[in-house]
């Protein structure tokens, strides 16, 4: 059975749930055995994981979800309160970033929740809002559909009808959870397929439009190709490119998310580029780690090697590359959140930090609790609303007390989500993602264009 508990802020109990016959893993990939050893139970990983700051438990920190694996791996069967383990993980690596031993716990969890996809039975009431999840967000066509309809939704007044009336809260967490995450649309030409550099050419960039950042924050990758061009960088767009698989790989589909490597990889294989730039740092660390998620296809093995290695975040490569452009004066106090993505997984800090330092009369403030998830992590704040809206009030209230007049971020999954918790919260703070401020600058608009 399934812990009554969980999804209601409570912490868990841990209770026996359905066992599978045999143990837990089969051969294919199943969480090796040396990087669990590496794993000494220090203890340094506990203030640092979401789930061990909400509920204390040892099973739902880092260092318990291995022991788990081992447990596993030395042939326990899999039972469903394992797997409520592996699930509550949110994969922000934030572990990886404060374990002094070096445990590579992305590459356990990701192979454990590969097992898990493959060889656990869910129960109905999950397994259809997972298959609901993945027949809609990591297809952009069919996210581009729900424009439409959320636009006249938000300009009919129909929304703060609903939002009146606490229906949404009576129908449950998820729904109001996902009405909450919707953000506010505008409607945006989509980028043509090429476009020149401004001056002299420095570099040929194919660029990923993505899903849910494509679809929902399209002035963003606006933002992205304005500010390569005026960098010097010809950037390649093709209409024809889907899903990276980020999203797929980070919740044990591995099938899928091998299906939409391949495709992205022939998409942009002979394109030219020298740079394949990411704005979502979500998709980002997934596509630096193609060479291993393709390693036993002996067709696609080298090509993804190759393809890895030429993976750039936008802050990276505008940093690696330097300035050209004229940065304009813009008077605001800014408050960066990192991404877990982008700082836990990519290591990726101190160039947006530097891009932003870069930007006249610009006041850059630290949030507290940096290294804490907002509660967003893909996917799992729409399967945990409850932990996730808690999370999501604790990065919100830290955000606040920065005093800063706009949050800048690199994921489309956190401004949404840090969106949501301010507006629970009852307040207001305008939120830009680092490629909005960069374009503002070069393109001289103020600060005005950035405030709500």
């Amino acid at each position: 059975m399934v812990d009554a508990t969980w999804g209601t802020g409570e912490p868990p109990r841990d209770v026996l749930g359905p066992v599978h016959d045999g143990p837990a893993f089969d051969d294919h990939h199943p969480p090796r055995a040396d990087l669990i050893a590496d794993c000494v139970h220090c203890g340094f990983c506990l203030p640092a994981c979401p789930t061990y700051v909400l509920w204390g438990a040892e099973a739902d920190s880092p260092r318990g979800r291995i022991y788990l694996m081992n447990e596993g791996v030395n042939g326990e069967p899999l039972s469903g309160s394992m797997v409520e383990h592996f699930d509550k993980c949110l994969g922000c690596m934030s572990c990886v970033t404060a374990c002094p031993s070096g445990v590579q716990y992305d590459r356990l969890i990701e192979d454990t929740r590969a097992q898990v996809e493959r060889r656990f039975t869910r129960d109905r009431g999950d397994a259809l809002l997972r298959r609901a999840i993945f027949a809609l967000f990591p297809h952009p066509r069919r996210l581009r559909l729900l424009r439409g309809p959320l636009r006249a939704y938000q300009k009919s007044g129909l929304q703060r009808f609903v939002a009146r009336s606490g229906l949404l809260e009576r129908l449950g967490p998820t729904l109001t959870t996902l009405e909450s995450l919707a953000p506010r649309l505008h409607k945006v030409p989509r980028p043509p397929r090429r476009v020149p550099a401004r001056g002299a050419r420095r570099a040929v960039v194919g660029m990923l439009t993505g899903c849910v950042q494509g679809a929902f924050f399209p002035e963003v990758n606006s933002a992205t190709v304005r500010i390569l061009a005026a960098e010097g960088c010809e950037v390649v767009i093709p209409p024809s490119q889907g899903c990276c698989g980020a999203l797929s790989v980070h919740n044990g589909r591995r099938e899928e998310a091998l299906g939409f490597a391949r495709r992205l990889i022939d998409t942009f294989e002979h394109t030219g580029m020298d740079y394949f730039v990411v704005n979502a740092a979500g998709c980002g660390s997934s596509l630096k780690e193609y060479g291993e998620l393709l390693a036993d296809d002996p067709l696609y093995q080298a090509r993804a090697a190759a393809f890895a290695a030429k993976v750039r975040d936008l802050a990276e490569l505008l940093d690696a590359l330097g300035p050209v452009a004229p940065r304009h004066p813009l008077p605001l106090t800014v408050a960066y959140h990192d991404a877990c993505h982008l700082g836990h997984a990519q290591g990726i800090r101190a160039q947006p930090r530097a891009l932003l330092r870069g930007i006249p009369e610009l006041r850059l403030r630290e949030i507290a609790d940096p290294e804490l998830c907002c509660g967003s992590a893909g996917i799992w704040n729409i399967l945990n609303p409850v932990p996730a809206a808690e999370l999501g009030d604790r990065k919100a209230a830290n955000v606040l007390a920065t005093g800063a007049d706009l949050l800048v971020t690199a994921n489309p999954g956190c401004m949404m989500q840090v969106t949501a918790a301010l507006n629970r919260q009852g307040a207001t703070m305008a939120m830009a993602h680092t490629a909005q401020v960069l374009d503002a600058s070069i393109r001289n608009l103020g600060a005005a264009a950035l405030r709500p």
